[in-house]
């Protein structure tokens, strides 16, 4: 049975890298049926936060990624990788190791001045014919994983292809701290072996760590995962995804209005392929997904690509479900709703015309609460030749039939009976209802307001101001 897991360290928010890295685990488990696991990895007490952990959960559960097992935490299982340890001295695949951190630092510096890769040399290794040093009294020891030191330690990538290491490169790896601590690839190794991973998907920031994972596994007796390690995320200019690029939060992506359907989809496309497919749902992915097409190579963030699929999700995404959301933030706003057209009618109209949330929120707030027009977009387009066919628009307007229809019969019945054009009355009509330049067409527009709210607004053509 296949099983992934997803393993951040909540030491920072959950970001793009780590959420797709999520996403192709979660849907490897799905597509075959497996077992997806989360487990938080907080050994890092000094970095690792509660507020970091639950904005992990907060971005999982945004972007719909549900769990089987967890969330595991590595702090409540120091006792088991204790007992590993132990087992391991026992059997002599560890040992302790006496170095003091100032030998330790005397040794780093004296490699490096003979240009040599700074590494542990071995000193309290236990091998064959070899007489250690008698232990200090003073100095609390560290455990160490006895790594081969002849052959090589090889793994098929599943997305790089064949990987050797000749155990020569490794040095024997510190698996508990002085203090007892166990580290970081030990904690790995042990989890994943007791949760039965059977594959690990990841960032290739984790390449180097492989090598030494599979030689533990390997001392431990245990089943050795399949490795797959996704490249990197580039921003547009090919540097490190930053901040700059949009390497924030996913829960960022949340507040700035991007829909969780968008964002999923754009994330499965960063690396992978189906063929000409862009857009797609998260069944669609699941079933389709595969680790055979995600491409070696780094792929490059584009902000303006997902921009193009939230307002494609927008278009298609129900008006009800759109009206629930914008509520939540003009609420959060404290805009009260007024009384005009429903929410899920404004939303209709205008979801065509945004590509965020945010967007159609500001949309939605222009028909609640009081508008002041810029008096630059009024002097423009409010003129002398205009005002007489807008004063006898809104004298009329009293009393038409509030519908699309009716409107727009009387807007053409004005245009024609004062013989200017059509944009020199809807223009500043445009304006004086709703600040701005850019609007869906008048007649719809005016029925999404509540005829005294409109009437209100414009009656600054009767008060004859607003011309310079």
């Amino acid at each position: 049975m296949i099983r992934t897991r997803f393993a951040p360290s909540p030491t920072g928010f959950l970001h793009v890298g780590g959420a797709r890295t999520a996403l192709f685990s979660w849907a490897f488990a799905r597509r075959h049926g497996g077992s997806f696991i989360l487990r938080i990895e907080d050994t890092d007490l000094a970095r690792s936060t509660p507020e970091a952990v639950q904005a992990i959960l907060d971005g999982m559960h945004w972007l719909g990624l549900s769990y089987d097992e967890g969330p595991f935490y590595q702090t409540q299982r120091m006792d088991r990788y204790r007992q590993v340890i132990q087992d391991m001295l026992a059997a002599g695949t560890a040992y302790l190791c006496y170095t003091s951190a100032e030998e330790l630092a005397e040794l780093r510096d004296t490699q490096r001045a003979h240009g040599l890769k700074p590494r542990y040399d071995g000193r309290w290794r236990p091998d064959p014919g070899k007489d250690l040093p008698t232990p200090p009294t003073d100095v609390l020891p560290a455990v160490r994983f006895r790594n081969p030191t002849t052959g090589v330690v090889a793994w098929d990538d599943l997305v790089k292809g064949r990987i050797e290491i000749a155990n020569s490169e490794l040095d024997d790896l510190v698996i508990a701290r002085a203090d007892g601590t166990p580290t970081y690839n030990f904690c790995v190794v042990v989890d994943d072996w007791d949760m039965a991973i059977t594959h690990v998907i990841r960032g290739d920031d984790h390449v180097n760590n492989t090598p030494r994972q599979i030689n533990i596994l390997q001392a431990l007796g245990a089943q050795v995962p399949s490795y797959a390690h996704l490249s990197m995320i580039l921003g547009s200019d090919a540097q490190k995804l930053s901040k700059r690029h949009g390497a924030v939060s996913v829960m960022q992506y949340d507040h700035a209005g991007y829909l969780p359907q968008a964002v999923v989809n754009y994330l499965a496309r960063l690396g992978w392929s189906h063929g000409d497919d862009e857009i797609f749902s998260a069944q669609q992915f699941c079933q389709w997904f595969d680790l055979d097409h995600i491409t070696p190579s780094a792929a490059q963030f584009n902000p303006e690509k997902l921009d193009w699929l939230n307002a494609h999700y927008l278009k298609q995404a129900d008006n009800g479900y759109l009206a629930e959301k914008v509520a939540e933030r003009l609420a959060a706003r404290a805009l009260a709703l007024g009384d005009a057209a429903p929410l899920t009618t404004i939303v209709g109209v205008y979801k065509e015309r945004v590509v965020t949330l945010n967007q159609l929120t500001d949309a939605v707030a222009i028909f609640h609460g009081a508008l002041q027009p810029p008096a630059d977009l009024v002097n423009k387009y409010l003129t002398e030749a205009a005002r007489p066919a807008l004063r006898e628009f809104t004298r009329r307007l009293a009393d038409v039939a509030w519908e699309a229809a009716a409107i727009g019969a009387l807007i053409k019945d004005c245009v024609a009976r004062s013989g200017i054009r059509m944009p020199q009355l809807a223009m500043p009509l445009r304006v004086l209802l709703t600040g701005q330049e850019q609007t869906p067409s008048v007649d719809v527009l005016l029925t999404l307001f509540a005829r005294q709210t409109a009437l209100q607004r414009l009656a600054i053509i009767a008060s004859g101001e607003g011309s310079s």
